[in-house]
């Protein structure tokens, strides 16, 4: 079900993902641990611990069972926790051994229903001892179903070859999986690159690489479902999982492992999503668990009781938390979902994973988001949240929250109408735009989707492109202002903000000022006539300008299209609900896809 690896793939991830010396000292390899004399080690970490509670709650499996080759003199203990953290020793054994043999440690999973997990603590005393070859075993048959490996790319072509290359190097990984889809949407081909060709005699006749039109992460991932179908068309039982994952992440083969193998043994059909770790923060944990706030039109919103941007070197999910989506950085549809609710919406990208978890749960197929089976994907704080994606982000929300959601008007209304005033008092006035466009095209209703998202994908940069706010400059040429002392948050949003609106309109303001990416918040921006804002992703710098003409015009066009959400919402709801089984069928993908069904 999982390996105990000590180290990671790679020299830049951290090994206190995977191990710890608690005293002495060890030396580790990838699949071994060499400890000193007078050395304690856990692999009390993300990577080491088996997530128990989520065994016993989601599967049958009733006991499991630790085995590893060692050599030596010292002790291992298998050691469980609770809900709470607190920490029980449910099995030990002592090894004196001058050549290698085998042992194993069993563990009931009968008392982790709210939470828990189970690892090993190492300890020697004045001999070295070896561990190597920890695996994580169940003596329940699974299905044996094939697995399916589909990777979307767009012009990420080193990381989506470097992905490529740690799953081809990773045998038992590779063993793992039927067959491994690249979606290839860009421009810059992944087959074009010389690194290409020693990935494709790696993997074999296991590779399938297709190209298409860039549809977008929904389009990539859905063209690797589809292809599912076609290959499979006999009874579901007879078609394999589907692991979606990005192009840009850095993987942890055991992941794959990890999640098909709990894939395998549910009790019932399952989405098994994979956890994000920080790219950058690379022992921070984006979240353990997340869902969606529909009223508030907010993705990823942690779970109750989940962990958050945390460090899980010193931070561990003990409490077994809920999902109600998994995010596609890496994530398990089994085929029987797709089989009863059909495909993503051809919404192009942001919230297609999100309808697409809504969507099963209400079909009663669950999302299981697991403890320690995680990739490293880059960090949100570092994307620009004022760009062209954007758009996607506000009309996929109006049209998932028209799906699932309740969609009050006023209160959907009053909510977009803020953020406009956030992003016109801040100088954002292609922020503003983009908001607008989304919003007008969400009222045409399913019209919009009829390509995919391919027409405004390209309007929305182009339209954009007239801000000039929204232009990236090297920092170097950035104008000579001071550095601004940041505002607190207010405590009054809400008059604060009728109060910047109105001094936007009369002409008052403190000057230019330069503002960090971390204080970049409408509230202060909006104290100055002019500021230089760090992009959050630190590479350059972007002018904002007030601007009252737009101010004046973006306001108008803005409160006639809220004013039309209003007072059309339902009637839209409902063309987006009658709609579905044609957006998410065969047939539509098919035609997208420019192929016969």
């Amino acid at each position: 079900m999982q390996r105990t690896l000590f180290a990671p793939l790679r020299d830049v991830q951290p090994e206190s993902l995977y191990h710890a010396v608690e005293r002495g000292a060890a030396v580790a390899g990838r699949t071994r641990a060499v400890l000193e004399p007078h050395t304690t080690v856990t692999t009390n970490t993300y990577f080491g611990r088996f997530p128990a509670s989520h065994w016993q709650r989601w599967t049958h499996v009733d006991r499991v069972t630790v085995q590893a080759e060692v050599r030596g003199a010292g002790r291992i203990r298998l050691v469980a926790s609770d809900s709470a953290g607190e920490e029980r020793t449910v099995g030990s054994v002592r090894i004196s051994a001058d050549e290698g043999q085998p042992i194993e440690l069993d563990a009931a999973l009968d008392r982790f229903v709210d939470g828990g997990a189970l690892w090993l603590e190492l300890a020697t005393e004045a001999d070295r001892l070896t561990v190597a070859d920890v695996r994580w075993r169940v003596g329940v048959p699974g299905t044996g179903r094939p697995v399916q490996l589909v990777i979307c790319t767009f012009n990420r072509v080193d990381d989506c070859l470097e992905t490529l290359a740690a799953v081809a190097a990773d045998e038992e990984c590779l063993a793992t999986l039927d067959s491994v889809h690249v979606i290839d949407q860009g421009d810059d081909p992944v087959d074009s690159r010389s690194g290409f060709t020693p990935v494709r005699a790696a993997l074999g006749a296991k590779l399938r690489y297709l190209r298409q039109p860039n549809l977008g992460g929904a389009g990539g991932f859905t063209r690797g479902l589809y292809e599912t179908g076609i290959a499979r068309t006999g009874s579901v039982d007879d078609r394999p999982h589907v692991v979606l994952m990005d192009d840009d992440i850095v993987l942890e083969p055991d992941t794959v492992c990890r999640m098909t193998g709990f894939a395998d043994l549910t009790a019932r059909p399952v989405i098994v999503g994979g956890q994000m770790l920080h790219l950058f923060h690379p022992e921070t944990l984006h979240v353990s668990a997340e869902h969606a706030d529909l009223a508030r039109l907010r993705a990823g919103r942690p779970a109750p009781g989940s962990v958050h941007d945390a460090d899980v070197t010193t931070t561990h999910q003990d409490l077994r938390v809920d999902a109600g989506y998994n995010a596609w950085w890496s994530c398990l549809i089994p085929p029987q979902v797709t089989a009863d609710i059909g495909y993503p919406l051809p919404v192009f990208f942001q919230w297609d994973d999100i309808e697409y978890g809504l969507r099963a749960r209400a079909a009663g197929y669950p999302t299981v988001t697991l403890p320690g089976a995680g990739v490293w994907h880059a960090d949100f704080a570092w994307k620009d949240w004022d760009d062209w994606p954007r758009y996607f982000s506000f009309r996929n929300a109006l049209i998932v929250s028209a799906l699932h959601g309740d969609f009050p008007s006023w209160g959907t209304g009053f909510r977009l109408f803020t953020e406009l005033c956030h992003a016109l008092t801040a100088m954002r006035y292609g922020l503003a735009f983009t908001l607008i466009m989304a919003v007008e095209d969400f009222l045409r209703g399913p019209g919009c989707l009829a390509d995919g998202g391919v027409e405004a994908a390209a309007t929305i940069r182009k339209a954009r492109a007239q801000y000039a706010e929204t232009v990236l400059h090297p920092a170097y040429g950035a104008p000579d202002v001071e550095i601004a002392v940041p505002e607190p948050a207010p405590s009054r949003p809400g008059l604060v903000l009728v109060k910047r609106l109105v001094w936007h309109l009369v002409g008052r303001s403190r000057g230019p000022a330069a503002i960090s990416a971390t204080d970049d918040h409408w509230w202060h921006a909006s104290l100055f006539d002019m500021v230089v804002a760090t992009d959050p992703s630190q590479t350059g710098v972007k002018v904002r300008n007030r601007d009252r003409a737009a101010m004046r015009q973006l306001t108008r066009s803005g409160l006639r299209v809220l004013w039309r959400l209003v007072r059309h919402r339902r009637r839209v709801r409902h063309m987006y609900r009658s709609a579905m089984p044609e957006l998410t069928g065969r047939a539509n993908w098919a035609r997208l896809f420019g192929i016969a069904d």
